[in-house]
């Protein structure tokens, strides 16, 4: 980890090596906040500043700098070149001065702060009650902001210091993104009442027809996850066709009409006796996902994500936290 500080810190010379006396961090806030919003009054307000104070320092920056860092000519404002290159620094030095006082109070011992965390919609219902209160009960100084989004917009905020961690469904294979695998969930099939496939022990994935297949919508990876298990073309004529944002919304298609959906392991957990009997395995190896925090590996705050994963891990059932759970879905 000291080796990542002294980089960064050879990184936040060279930016201020010219005019080190006379930039700030606080400007090098107000150009991220400007990139962020594209808009001077909306990043002077998420920066509790006017717009005439924000705009003054941007300008003073640009003076120092002797570069334009935004075309002001257009709407939304849009970075120039060099103020793309100069954003991505500032972010890096921004992110490094926020991070020695996190350092220091992690060397006292001090476990506090705040983590923002991106969960995708097929865990967040399932996994954040089993550890969230424990958590916070443990660490009453850390406070924890969640977020559900797809996977693509957790990795998007993540790469644009929006989000400090993000757990999702890996392998993920991002460069600058570290995994940590914490558990594997099988999948199994959930029919709905008095389906014929019921009279199996085990579920068939060449069995299930197109229509009978009750699916979450674009964007979702478990959706993609689904699709390669039961290699499913999803085009062609149907007299109704429905995607939902939500693994319940589909299990109530299922408890309501004709069909099949398919839950990762932690979804049935609260199952009632009625709806887990309508549950069947796979067929031969079960097929699971995998489920990991993952981080910038730039990221200072290893106390605080250690804890978080052991918090996480330790409220899993312990054989899913074996990889010999089952056989790992790769969508990618």
């Amino acid at each position: 980890m000291m080796d990542t500080i002294a980089r960064e810190l050879d990184l936040i010379f060279l930016l201020l090596s010219t005019k080190k006396e006379a930039m700030t961090i606080q400007q090098l806030e107000y150009l991220i906040a400007v990139d962020k919003h594209r808009h001077f009054g909306q990043a002077a307000e998420s920066c509790f500043v006017t717009q005439p104070t924000l705009s003054a320092q941007l300008s003073k920056l640009e003076r120092d700098l002797g570069v334009i860092l935004f075309d002001r000519s257009k709407m939304p404002v849009i970075p120039t070149e060099i103020g793309v290159q100069i954003i991505a620094q500032a972010k890096k030095v921004v992110s490094e001065g926020k991070g020695i006082f996190e350092l220091v109070a992690q060397l006292k011992g001090d476990i506090s702060g705040v983590i923002k965390l991106g969960i995708i919609p097929t865990l967040a219902p399932y996994l954040l009650h089993l550890f969230i209160r424990s958590f916070l009960e443990k660490f009453p100084k850390v406070k924890l902001e969640v977020q559900e989004m797809v996977t693509e917009e957790v990795v998007r905020k993540l790469k644009n210091d929006d989000l400090d961690l993000g757990i999702i469904v890996t392998p993920l294979e991002e460069n600058g993104i570290l995994e940590k695998p914490m558990f594997y969930e099988k999948f199994y099939a959930y029919l709905s009442q008095d389906h014929p496939l019921l009279k199996e022990k085990v579920f068939k994935p060449d069995m299930v027809k197109k229509e009978d297949l009750w699916i979450l919508q674009q964007g979702h990876c478990f959706r993609d996850q689904v699709i390669n298990l039961c290699d499913q073309n999803l085009s062609g004529p149907s007299n109704f066709h429905y995607e939902s944002g939500s693994l319940e919304g589909l299990k109530n298609m299922v408890n309501k009409y004709k069909g099949i959906t398919l839950l990762p392991e932690l979804a049935t957990f609260d199952l009632s006796d009625e709806e887990k009997k309508r549950l069947r395995p796979f067929d031969g190896v079960p097929p699971t996902r995998e489920v990991s925090i993952i981080l910038n590996r730039s990221y200072l705050k290893q106390k605080l994500v250690e804890l978080l994963y052991n918090e996480i891990t330790e409220a899993i059932p312990s054989e899913m936290t074996s990889k010999a759970h089952g056989k790992i879905v790769r969508f990618k």
